[in-house]
């Protein structure tokens, strides 16, 4: 069982559809898994079709077990589970600082779950507090979209460093480039020296395409009403590259 966040400390990376599309090619390869909006904007449960509603709302997350047994929906798609989000969720951080432990708790209310899944993926809001160190905490790797332009790197680089300072293994944070203009140079330039700068580079990118923003009328993975679309084979190519790199037996060990 393999636990894994799509993660950034940067808004608009295209994280959540990332975590929608790798979630359905995971089960749709045979693993049992969970994906988990953190979110709550709740984009990821919005996708899938299903009500934006926890159960006992962030209370009953807080608490864990039964709680959220209560609130875990199937999905339209064989092999794949959604704990889904709501707006009360905006509040966690602030819960979380509260309690003894504060920085382990997502990983003591994901734990139940381990047992029952191959693979869970956390859809994870823009933050870098308390709630982002309970991911890096509660995940086995953290995989990180990365736009090529000045900032998206700059934000990294405050990641990596915030990682380095708190004690965070950097070796278990991924990226990948993601909203590629294939027609900027900038973008070509930005891409070439990023993968020369940092470790854990996955050589896959997600272009920019109207077809991933039709996700949003659709409500389906990209990969599932556009199977053959280029966007749908980035999504693939990007998930072949997670299973190889990060996900296989041997470098789990």
């Amino acid at each position: 069982m393999a636990t894994l966040a799509l993660y950034s400390n940067k808004g608009g990376v295209g994280k959540t559809a990332a975590a929608v599309n790798l979630s359905y090619l995971a089960a749709q390869a045979g693993a049992k898994t969970l994906i988990c909006d953190l979110d709550p904007q709740s984009s990821t449960t919005y996708y899938f079709r299903v009500k934006h509603r926890l159960k006992s709302q962030a209370k009953g997350f807080i608490k864990g077990r039964k709680h959220l047994y209560k609130s875990i929906k199937g999905t339209d798609y064989e092999n794949l589970d959604l704990l889904p989000a709501d707006f009360s969720l905006r509040n966690l951080d602030a819960t979380f600082a509260k309690l003894r432990r504060s920085k382990q708790q997502l990983r003591k209310i994901l734990k139940p779950f381990k047992n029952q899944y191959d693979l869970i993926i956390l859809d994870c809001p823009v933050t870098i507090s308390i709630l982002a160190e309970n991911i890096l905490n509660a995940v086995d790797y953290t995989l990180v979209p990365l736009i090529p332009t000045t900032l998206s790197v700059r934000t990294h680089r405050q990641l990596l460093s915030f990682c380095k300072k708190n004690n965070y293994k950097t070796g278990k944070i991924y990226t990948f480039f993601s909203m590629v203009d294939r027609h900027k140079k900038m973008h070509h330039d930005l891409i070439r020296s990023v993968s020369k700068e940092f470790d854990g580079v996955l050589q896959s990118y997600i272009p920019y395409l109207a077809q991933i923003e039709r996700m949003g009328i659709y409500r389906e993975p990209v990969v599932a009403f556009a199977p053959t679309s280029a966007a749908s084979k980035s999504y693939q190519n990007l998930w072949d590259k997670v299973q190889k790199t990060i996900l296989s037996p041997e470098k789990r060990k």
